[in-house]
């Protein structure tokens, strides 16, 4: 993955003006590219993954042939290799498997110098958990170095509900079997991610993703407007700093009738409700009812 994401960041489009479903799409292409191209050797950008129960790995042997094959790792973290029985798997790295293998075929008298790889086939043991305003929430495999656009792209993509930030909730143990939310005492630490700045081609925002991590893509606070406006409704609050003008826009803009100098804000400031004139600059607050009165003839 590493190799694409070089990719769409070196082709110079800029991302923000499409909005983040850019993004997936950027990703599908590549994808779509990528299985269209001729084999090629396992990559070794997977070589620190932790092996894991249901894992499947794929041992390669340039000794014997008939000892290549695939090979799934049980609950108790060890598979059945030919010639040599159990081999343990569960907790190592892929290239501890390999010398595992390597040694048990040596010790047993097999050959001298083995000559085998192990890659992962497919990625069962290590799982992600996504919450809130996605269109699939639900638990996704870890696969390799996954990051967040790609975890967020399994989901089918954030909902136009959404807020522009999604948090990342590292667990304090390994023995992660459902989501760990900010507050609970098994969150070991959170990280904050702005999806604007993943929206504007920022990929240093594009966080790397552990086994039972947690992603929560929180709903937009809204804001109400009402009166001389073409839609009135709520609409989510999706950026910081949204003017009057930007907020009129979500509701289709004024009608004929309305009058830009007419604009009065309902807000509730330490539980009371006060009512301000404002104008077009003026920043909204999540919770703000804005309300456009007719001009007058």
């Amino acid at each position: 993955m590493g190799s694409r994401r070089l990719r769409i960041a070196d082709c110079g489009l800029r991302i923000g003006e499409y909005g983040f479903a850019a993004i997936f799409v950027l990703i599908a292409m590549s994808v779509a590219a990528a299985a269209q191209a001729p084999p090629k050797a396992a990559a070794p950008i997977a070589n620190d993954y932790i092996v894991g129960p249901q894992d499947i790995l794929t041992i390669t042997s340039y000794d014997q042939a008939d000892l290549s094959g695939k090979f799934s790792v049980e609950a108790d973290g060890t598979f059945t290799y030919p010639l040599v029985g159990r081999v343990k798997a569960g907790g190592l790295t892929l290239r501890q498997v390999e010398a595992q293998v390597k040694k048990q075929l040596k010790d047993g008298g097999f050959f001298n110098n083995p000559q085998i790889t192990v890659a992962i086939d497919q990625y069962k043991s290590q799982k992600v958990f996504i919450l809130g305003e996605v269109r699939t929430p639900g638990t996704y495999t870890l696969s390799g170095d996954m990051n967040l656009i790609e975890a967020l792209t399994r989901a089918g993509s954030t909902l136009p509900s959404s807020s522009g930030e999604a948090v990342i909730v590292h667990p304090s143990s390994k023995n992660v079997t459902g989501p760990v939310l900010p507050n609970q005492d098994g969150a070991a630490n959170i990280v904050r991610v702005n999806l604007r700045d993943l929206e504007n081609g920022v990929f240093s925002q594009n966080a790397a993703l552990r086994d039972g991590d947690t992603i929560i893509v929180s709903r937009a606070e809204s804001v109400y407007i009402f009166g001389q406006v073409k839609n009135p409704n709520a609409y989510p609050l999706q950026q910081k700093n949204t003017t009057v003008l930007q907020a009129l826009s979500l509701a289709g803009g004024i009608t004929d009738r309305g009058s830009t100098s007419r604009i009065r804000i309902v807000r509730i400031v330490k539980g009371e409700k006060k009512e301000f004139k404002v104008k077009l600059t003026d920043v909204v607050q999540p919770g703000d009812t804005i309300i456009v009165g007719e001009r007058f003839f």
